[in-house]
C-alpha cells in the first residue's frame, strides 16, 4: 500500500471513529408527544374552570367592607361573650347551651333572638316596613378563628329567624405584639 493510500485509510478510520457515536442515534417522539398532550390538557382544564362553576340566578355575593363602611351595620360579636352592637347579651357558653323556646326551631338561641328582634323591629319602624318584612341592613358576625361551628350555625339561624337576610362573617385578628387589636376583616 502506498503512503497516500495509508493516509487516506487512516483519515477514514478517524472519521469513522469520530462519527460512530452519531450512527445509532434515534429521536424518540413519544415523551415529546406525551408532554405536549399534558400541556394542552391542563391549559384547557384551567381555562374553563370559571365556566364549569354553576351560577345560581338571584344570588348576590357580599361586598367586603373594611374600615368606616363596615361600621354602618349591626354587629354580633362572639368571643367569651355574645354581644349585639357592643352590648353583652350572654356568654358564649350560655349561647351554646341555650335551649330553644320554639319547638320547631331547635337551633334558636332565645336571648340572642330577643335582642335581634328588638334591633330588627326598630329598623323596620325607622324604615317604614311592616313587622313581617326582612331587614336589609347588613348584620356582621364577628368571631375568632377558634369559634365553634355549632355556635356559629345557631347564631346564623337565630339571625335569619329574627329577619336579617344580609349576613356577613368577619374574623377578628389576633392581638399583635404591640398589644393593639386591628379592626375585623370582612
Amino acid at each position: 500500500m502506498s503512503g497516500s493510500a495509508r493516509a487516506k485509510a487512516a483519515r477514514e478510520a478517524r472519521r469513522t471513529s469520530q462519527f460512530a457515536k452519531f450512527r445509532n442515534t434515534e429521536l424518540n417522539l413519544i415523551p415529546l408527544v406525551d408532554t405536549l398532550v399534558s400541556v394542552v390538557f391542563f391549559s384547557l382544564a384551567t381555562a374553563t374552570v370559571g365556566e364549569m362553576a354553576p351560577v345560581v340566578s338571584g344570588v348576590e355575593l357580599p361586598i367586603a367592607n373594611i374600615g368606616a363602611p363596615a361600621l354602618r351595620q349591626l354587629t354580633i360579636g362572639v368571643a367569651r361573650d355574645v354581644s349585639v352592637d357592643g352590648v353583652r347579651v350572654m356568654s358564649s357558653t350560655e349561647a351554646a347551651q341555650a335551649v330553644s323556646n320554639i319547638p320547631q326551631q331547635p337551633l334558636i338561641v332565645p336571648g340572642l333572638l330577643t335582642a335581634l328582634k328588638e334591633k330588627a323591629d326598630s329598623i323596620r319602624t325607622a324604615t317604614g316596613k311592616s313587622q313581617n318584612e326582612s331587614v336589609e341592613i347588613p348584620l356582621a358576625v364577628q368571631g375568632t378563628k377558634t369559634m365553634r361551628y355549632d355556635l356559629l350555625s345557631r347564631i346564623l339561624h337565630t339571625a335569619r329567624w329574627a329577619g336579617f337576610v344580609n349576613v356577613t362573617l368577619q374574623v377578628q385578628r389576633e392581638t399583635g405584639a404591640d398589644g393593639v387589636t386591628p379592626t375585623p376583616e370582612a
